[in-house]
């Protein structure tokens, strides 16, 4: 296959993860790009965060005009794990890569395991104050920092179990949290943007657009019991796959 087919394919199943489980950018675009496209890790990263940035503002859109975003939860969310995840990030530094990895692999999988237990929400779980969101936001992005990864893979575990959202409002609420980290992420890397070969970035963006959108049409079709399972599998595959990668 030829690199610009690898791109758009690629695209494509970004932006279907993105768009029906409001999660799974990073972590599927930065793979991708390195053993995929052949970009350098410097490279990769600041092209995902391109990549996953313009993804989630599109999908939040489409989700948005279905009703599915959370606007204050969300922004309360995004906007108290910033200074938590800059401050873990720092720590991270002095931790192995692999007590990292080892360490979201299990904390991914017991989040999946909360999810697969599916649990009604009542008129008076669906209330979240602003101290919750903002207790949740800074625990998120204290792991989300400490780990190097996380975004919604874990935004929407916490959404739906430590604040009661519904999944299916859990996913839009989540592409606002991802879009929010991305941007803030990517704003410090805007001077190696030049270094990003855009001949394959756009047509992995373009697909990774359009895929969004589809995907949120999947999730509207999809019962929130039935989203919440298809996203605790995903999600237990990436812990069971970084897992393997840390013991190797």
């Amino acid at each position: 296959m030829t690199t610009l087919t690898l791109a758009l394919a690629a695209g494509a199943v970004v932006g279907l993860a993105l768009g029906a489980l409001g999660a799974g950018g990073s972590m599927l675009t930065v793979p991708a790009l390195i053993y995929l496209l052949g970009f350098s890790p410097a490279q990769a990263t600041t092209a995902s965060l391109l990549i996953v940035a313009t993804t989630s503002l599109t999908a939040v859109v489409a989700h948005a005009n279905a009703g599915r975003v959370r606007w204050r939860t969300g922004l309360q969310f995004a906007a108290a794990g910033l200074p938590t995840a800059f401050m873990a990030g720092a720590l991270s530094a002095d931790l192995p890569s692999r007590v990292l990895t080892g360490a979201f692999a299990v904390l991914a999988g017991a989040a999946a395991r909360r999810l697969l237990i599916v649990r009604r929400v009542t008129p008076a779980a669906r209330s979240c104050g602003p101290g919750r969101s903002v207790a949740a936001g800074a625990g998120l992005g204290t792991v989300t920092g400490l780990l190097g990864v996380g975004g919604g893979f874990l935004a929407v575990p916490a959404l739906t179990s430590v604040l009661a959202v519904p999944m299916a409002e859990a996913v839009g609420t989540s592409l606002l949290v991802i879009s929010a980290n991305a941007v803030a992420a990517l704003i410090p890397r805007l001077g190696e943007a030049g270094a990003v070969p855009w001949a394959t970035v756009g047509p992995f963006t373009a697909t990774a657009v359009l895929g969004a959108w589809d995907g949120q049409r999947i999730a509207r079709k999809l019962s929130g019991p039935a989203l919440q399972r298809a996203f605790a599998v995903a999600l237990m595959t990436v812990a069971t796959a970084m897992l393997a990668g840390a013991l190797m």
